[in-house]
């Protein structure tokens, strides 16, 4: 049983014909790439064929014919959602990891997102939610699932639970007992009272919004809800650090502002009234 493990471990480490490999030259340029038996990677200096790193393990130096290294790995979710073809913008790694904190999309969640645009953040919940739970993704373009769903095929869990619908969720959400609400919609006040209905009791309510006027006019639409509490909202900055036996100091670019993350739970109703105080409520009781 051990050895069946280790070699399972094994062979997961090392490169298969079809695997994703991310190459990484000496200045820190990335090249991601499908390997491919009779493929070949062309670059300004020079090429390296994909059979020398087929059946490597991940991890490994490589050159090309004209003496440049090249370290391959295989992509992490986040060097994907960087490195993969954009079909429309997508949500940066640094919030979709808030995302599914802050959305506490666990394993066995059910789980609806409106905008599946490039596909990133669906993976991420797909990862989360495992083979357990379920997303299902409203897309209001039409074909543009499809699009996507080739974009992120290749890191795609096995055994996932993804269904996408093309339909406009302003107009409804036709699921019921859902655990978690995740939009990433330009206008998403539309969808809160379906979500009121939708969401399971202590539900969770989430939006993805680039403005803070956006943000306002949710909010707006929460409280008025009245049975959605703990409304927040944050928004996520990444400095990278430049660490080296010289010198220490932040990199000359950061990861600003990307977007607003809004949350909010939803509850019964908050009482009307004024709240009795402890004394005059233990009074009325031993009364």
């Amino acid at each position: 049983m051990a050895g069946s493990v280790i070699e399972e471990r094994t062979s997961r480490s090392q490169f298969q014909e079809g695997n994703l490999a991310l190459l990484i030259d000496r200045k820190g340029r990335r090249y991601l790439l499908t390997l491919r038996e009779s493929g070949a990677f062309h670059t300004h200096m020079g090429y390296l064929e994909h059979s020398q790193i087929i059946g490597r393990e991940e991890g490994e130096w490589f050159y090309t014919n004209s003496g440049h290294r090249f370290l391959a790995l295989k992509p992490t979710l986040s060097d994907y959602v960087l490195e993969m073809d954009r079909v429309t913008q997508v949500i940066y790694p640094k919030d979709i990891g808030a995302i599914l904190l802050m959305g506490d999309i666990f394993p066995g969640a059910l789980v609806v997102e409106a905008g599946f645009g490039s596909g990133a953040l669906t993976l991420a919940l797909l990862r989360a939610v495992g083979s357990n739970g379920s997303v299902t993704s409203y897309e209001l373009r039409e074909g543009q699932g499809e699009k996507a769903l080739k974009n992120i095929g290749p890191l795609l869990p096995q055994g996932h639970s993804l269904t996408i619908k093309e339909g406009d969720i302003y107009q409804g959400i036709e699921e019921r007992e859902i655990d978690r609400l995740v939009l990433d919609v330009p206008e998403p006040w539309h969808v809160v009272p379906s979500a009121s209905v939708s969401l399971v009791p202590g539900g969770i309510f989430l939006s993805f919004l680039p403005t803070i006027l956006q943000v306002h006019r949710l909010v707006e639409a929460l409280n008025a809800g009245s049975c959605f509490q703990l409304i927040e909202t944050a928004e996520l900055m990444l400095r990278p650090w430049h660490v080296t036996e010289r010198s220490v100091r932040p990199t000359h670019r950061m990861v600003a502002h990307t977007g607003f993350i809004t949350t909010a739970r939803k509850c019964t109703p908050r009482p009307t009234g004024r709240e009795k105080p402890a004394v005059e409520q233990e009074e009325k009781e031993d009364g």
